[in-house]
């Protein structure tokens, strides 16, 4: 049984699928691991680190794989050169790109999307969107402090008195919770809205005050698998007219709102934007799937009048070293269970939820019910 820890194409990735320490537990599982090389280096690890913790350091690793681990979707050309039947686990993204689903299933690789991961206790230590959120989260909070122009916590010095900063957080899952508790730990004044009353109670545990128009639509505002609904038009007069008033007043905005499948919802608009303060910033975190704010471009800081709208692209991979720590690890957690741990080799179990979740393709067809083409569904 051999293990592929395959480098990323994409110059913008440079998180890495392994760390010498989730190498030495496959190894130890009864799997041949091989790293392909440089594959770790943008993430502060060198080749020599996964060769003293047993891999195999090479090109071309994935060719022969039984199982190939990546950060993001392998590229046509790349899933071609793997082989037939391999288990390929990565960040697939495969909203809106069928395409590129449909090129993995011609490949004949079998594909797992680690994001799809469900919410169930077991899964837990395999929740990638998680993972990889809550670093998101805190780094959106250093992103914005780095744009702005003053200090975050109160200072009481002899020549005066610093203000603290007011940071407000839209959207409270696990993005908005840690960028929370970071804004708290850098002394801002921190308030948060999200339409799912569940996190009401979260976001003032952390010493931050919920803002929220909390009438009955509210209070069914959540899904089963805790994700946020699409609120009705009134409603989001309603909030947006709240949310208006109060941003006016913040020096910096985090937004995370995200809804699986969906554009990101917009949060702020153009006219809210112009009514922050001069030196205000925005750090929006659902740039890539459109943004939550007005005038957001995907991997770039904008200024309008004075405002900054901060739109950085992976912004987990801005902190590469521990997200590809936590990233390889639900990695890790995931491949245990496709392991006989007894006879050391694959049994991978197909009435398994964790695999009948996260399976794209198989057997040369794209199978998960979301993504199958219209005519095979």
């Amino acid at each position: 049984m051999k293990i592929a820890v395959a480098a990323e194409s994409d110059p913008a990735e440079p998180r890495v699928a392994a760390t010498p320490e989730t190498v030495k537990k496959l190894i130890a599982l009864g799997a041949a691991v091989a790293v392909e090389a440089g594959a770790g280096v943008r993430s502060g690890i060198p080749d020599a680190e996964f060769a003293a913790a047993g891999a195999t350091v090479g090109a071309k690793v994935a060719a022969d794989a039984d199982i190939v681990l990546k950060v993001r979707r392998p590229s046509a050309d790349e899933a071609k050169g793997y082989r037939k039947g391999a288990l390929v686990l990565a960040i697939m993204d495969p909203y809106g790109n069928e395409a590129a689903v449909k090129a993995m299933a011609d490949a004949g690789v079998v594909a797992f999307a680690m994001e799809l991961m469900p919410r169930i206790t077991r899964a837990q230590s395999m929740d990638v969107l998680s993972s990889q959120a809550n670093l998101a989260g805190y780094r959106a909070v250093i992103d914005g402090s780095a744009e702005y122009g003053r200090a975050l916590p109160m200072m009481m010095t002899a020549a005066g008195t610093v203000p603290a900063a007011k940071v407000f957080v839209m959207g409270v899952g696990v993005a908005g919770l840690q960028a929370i508790a970071t804004a708290r730990r850098l002394g801002g004044i921190v308030t948060a809205t999200d339409v799912r009353p569940a996190v009401k109670e979260q976001v003032q545990s952390l010493g931050a005050k919920f803002i929220a128009v909390e009438d009955e639509e509210f209070k069914q505002a959540e899904t089963a698998g805790g994700y946020a609904k699409e609120m009705s038009k009134e409603y989001q007069a309603k909030q947006a007219a709240l949310i208006a008033e109060h941003i006016k007043k913040q020096d910096i905005v985090i937004t995370t709102a995200l809804i699986p499948g969906r554009p990101a919802p917009r949060l702020v608009s153009r006219e809210m934007v112009a009514s922050m303060r001069p030196g205000s910033v925005l750090v929006d975190l659902a740039v890539e799937r459109g943004g939550n704010v007005e005038g957001a471009k995907a991997g770039a800081v904008v200024e309008v009048d004075g405002v900054k709208i901060v739109g950085h692209e992976n912004v987990a991979g801005r902190l590469a070293a521990s997200a590809s720590a936590l990233y390889a690890k639900n990695l890790l957690a995931f491949v245990e269970t496709m392991i006989d741990r007894k006879e050391k080799k694959l049994a991978l179990n197909w009435d398994d939820e964790l695999v009948k979740s996260t399976a794209l393709t198989r057997d040369g067809a794209v199978i998960h019910p979301i993504f199958k083409p219209k005519s095979a569904a």
